[in-house]
């Protein structure tokens, strides 16, 4: 448990340094500025980096299909009851994607090699991989709609880079194209200073919030959406399948991981409220803490 908590620890040292240089240098430090950075220019290395760790293969698909079996089946309800609960646009927009957009890479990797093994890679991996295109379609769409029209919001998902870029990196990787090592850790250097600035941007949008001018209809019902509905019913499913329980664990993990700094690139890029999305990463990541040693304590009936 010691090394779970030491991995997410030194992961979020970097929202650290983020909160201090916004502190330090206040609007010199442009969030805005970081956020298109991170979107159309680092995160690409991130998807592409991430497919090279991993070999395809047909048992595998399974996992991110279920994954994202589940995240559809539980949207298209919480869009009709955010309709029921919010009047303002861009709190319903939040209220309907926030929760479903987890923090798979970051901390659902690490977390799973701390819990599980090495052997849980491959499958958190895959996940991530399923996490992009649910950030990248249904999460530029939702989050643009607070702010744009329907046609507008379909070419904001065609403007960012990153869901061609998976593409092709899904392409090189079922077809067994390698890269030289030079190649490799080129990607690699990508990926590794847009996890770092996603974080780093975390921190800044932290300097300056207030928690207490967060909506409690808003928070109430993104942190039941993400730690009791969402993990319910993936249990409920799981109980269901034939997957292995580390599989199964995997899965259910990868569920209840807090908000992922990924809400604040585009709530703030479509500006939906990002000070509100910021909060809930925050309390989200704090709450996520007695989750885990629950968790821990639940896995062994797993």
């Amino acid at each position: 448990m010691l090394t779970t908590l030491l991995s997410i620890i030194f992961v979020y040292v970097f929202i650290l340094l983020g909160y201090l240089a916004k502190k330090i240098f206040k609007e010199e430090m442009n969030s805005k500025t970081l956020t298109l950075m991170s979107v159309y220019f680092l995160q690409p290395f991130v998807t592409v980096w991430g497919f090279s760790t991993a070999t395809l293969h047909t048992e595998h698909i399974i996992v991110p299909l279920l994954y994202l079996g589940i995240v559809f089946s539980l949207l298209l309800p919480t869009i009709f009851i955010g309709k029921l609960i919010f009047t303002d646009i861009k709190k319903r927009a939040i209220f309907s994607i926030a929760g479903f957009v987890g923090n798979t890479g970051n901390i659902g990797i690490p977390l799973g090699i701390a819990l599980f093994g090495v052997q849980s890679v491959i499958y958190t991996t895959l996940i991530n991989i399923a996490n992009v295109f649910v950030v990248y379609i249904l999460g530029v769409y939702i989050y643009s709609r607070g702010s744009f029209s329907i046609k507008d919001s379909l070419f904001n998902i065609i403007k960012i880079p990153i869901i061609p870029a998976s593409l092709i990196a899904i392409f090189l990787n079922i077809n067994h194209i390698t890269f030289s090592p030079q190649i490799e850790e080129f990607f690699k250097m990508g990926a590794y200073a847009g996890i770092v600035l996603q974080l780093f941007l975390l921190g800044t949008f932290l300097e300056g919030i207030k928690i207490r001018e967060l909506h409690p209809k808003l928070f109430i019902g993104t942190m039941m959406q993400k730690f009791i509905i969402i993990p319910l019913f993936t249990f409920i499913v799981l109980r269901f399948t034939d997957l292995p329980p580390l599989v199964q664990g995997v899965i259910l993990m990868e569920m209840m991981v807090p908000l992922a700094v990924a809400n604040i690139n585009l709530a703030s890029l479509y500006d939906c409220r990002p000070k509100d999305v910021t909060s809930l990463i925050l309390l989200s990541t704090l709450l996520f803490i007695p989750v885990l040693f629950l968790f821990n304590w639940i896995i062994p009936y797993l």
